[in-house]
């Protein structure tokens, strides 16, 4: 790993935590940044096999979205087809007459760009203010090592938004920096010719260490059946993660470019760095909801 990758890796993750923590608009704020620098990249490469996107029309769209949101999270469902609507719209009464393409990668964009990456928001802001189906503390009582006072009881002080966004980037970076280095070293088997660099004994590391992250995540937040839990949700986690970087990586392909962009030194754009981001956050938001009450005893 060159000394340019390692330094910008650091500096993102710093940045990431310090957004997270913060939380609120500062991590509203945040992710408008990155999803504009994303979809912007997106559309290079869309634009790049002479496709006419409504890519401004997507650009404000996506932030109306994340918006949304924040402000008013139910509302999120009815905006992004209402925000589709428009988008074709659009393209209807432009001058130049749109083709399938360019109606179907600018809402694709707004997809892709807007609507999922919504859900980290909706993760970080909203489960603040919305009450886990269990007392994290009575239920940290009876997991093993925490009734002789486990360090890590002063989670339960934190808001739940702030803990399960932390856990679910860590499960991220397990998976991303797991897969990496596992495969790098043992990796002999190609996993898939969208992506000939990515290795299956990596990926099945990857998502190892995604799903042991998440089983100990779950132990510190005191979920309920922690081991089988969490393990779940770092399943998850690992293969969305998995399934975003090749997602990324075929649009790559099919543009016919080796990186999103030059942002990021060491590492390329936006996108080479976020798209194990893109498909986890509703997995996570809706496993939070609507898997962890069953595991209630």
């Amino acid at each position: 790993m060159s000394w340019a990758r390692l330094v910008s890796a650091i500096v993102a993750i710093v940045v990431a935590l310090a957004a997270i923590v913060l939380g609120g608009w500062y991590f509203v704020v945040f992710f408008g940044a990155i999803v504009f620098l994303g979809q912007r990249e997106y559309f290079q490469l869309v634009t790049a096999k002479g496709i006419a996107p409504a890519a401004k029309t997507t650009f404000v769209l996506s932030q109306v979205l994340l918006l949304t949101a924040a402000i008013a999270p139910d509302l999120v469902s009815v905006a992004f087809p209402v925000a589709g609507g428009l988008i074709c719209a659009y393209l209807l009464f432009q001058p130049k007459l749109a083709s399938i393409a360019d109606i179907s990668t600018s809402i694709l964009g707004l997809f892709y760009g807007g609507l999922l990456p919504s859900y980290w928001i909706r993760l970080r802001v909203e489960l603040d203010l919305v009450p886990l189906p269990f007392d994290r503390t009575v239920v940290a009582s009876s997991v093993p090592f925490f009734e002789n006072g486990s360090s890590f009881q002063f989670l339960n002080n934190l808001p739940q938004g702030l803990c399960i966004t932390l856990l679910a980037f860590g499960c991220i970076w397990a998976a991303d920096i797991g897969a990496y280095f596992f495969g790098k070293t043992f990796g002999r088997t190609r996993l898939s010719a969208v992506s000939p660099k990515k290795t299956v004994e990596g990926a099945i590391f990857g998502i190892s260490s995604s799903t042991a992250v998440g089983a100990f995540g779950a132990w510190c937040l005191g979920w309920p059946l922690w081991a089988i839990s969490g393990a779940l949700m770092g399943l998850a986690i690992g293969l969305a993660s998995l399934m975003g970087d090749l997602t990324e990586s075929m649009m790559k392909r099919d543009a016919g470019v080796k990186d999103s962009g030059q942002l990021i030194p060491g590492h390329g754009g936006i996108l080479d760095r976020t798209d194990s981001y893109v498909f986890t956050a509703p997995l996570v938001y809706y496993f939070v909801i609507l898997v962890l009450p069953l595991f209630v005893r």
